[in-house]
């Protein structure tokens, strides 16, 4: 980043860096109880035993492109894509209320 008195609120790293930096976007501080649990929650995970790369990368894919793809579409492009198609609670999870 050029102007480092700008926060970068994009990409995929935007949050992780702002958390470690300990303040929001916004400029505020977060509350280090909130930072806390975070960090304990977070080291919970780092020790999950992993299913595998192509799970975490489905699973990825269908939690982040529900946000920006309609239901159809990215059914079709995991199909494309060699994965299973979106699960019954996964639709109902993240297209429900759409």
């Amino acid at each position: 980043m050029s102007d480092t008195t700008t926060t970068k609120t994009t990409g995929a790293d935007a949050i992780d860096e702002a958390i470690a930096a300990g303040i929001d976007f916004d400029g505020s501080p977060i509350p280090a109880a909130k930072l806390e649990l975070y960090q304990r929650v977070m080291a919970l995970e780092a020790q999950r035993q992993r299913s595998g790369v192509s799970n975490t990368m489905r699973s990825r894919i269908v939690r982040i492109g529900a946000k920006h793809i309609p239901q159809t579409e990215l059914n079709q492009q995991l199909l494309d894509a060699g994965f299973a198609p979106l699960k019954d609670k996964e639709i109902a999870f993240f297209y429900g209320g759409k």
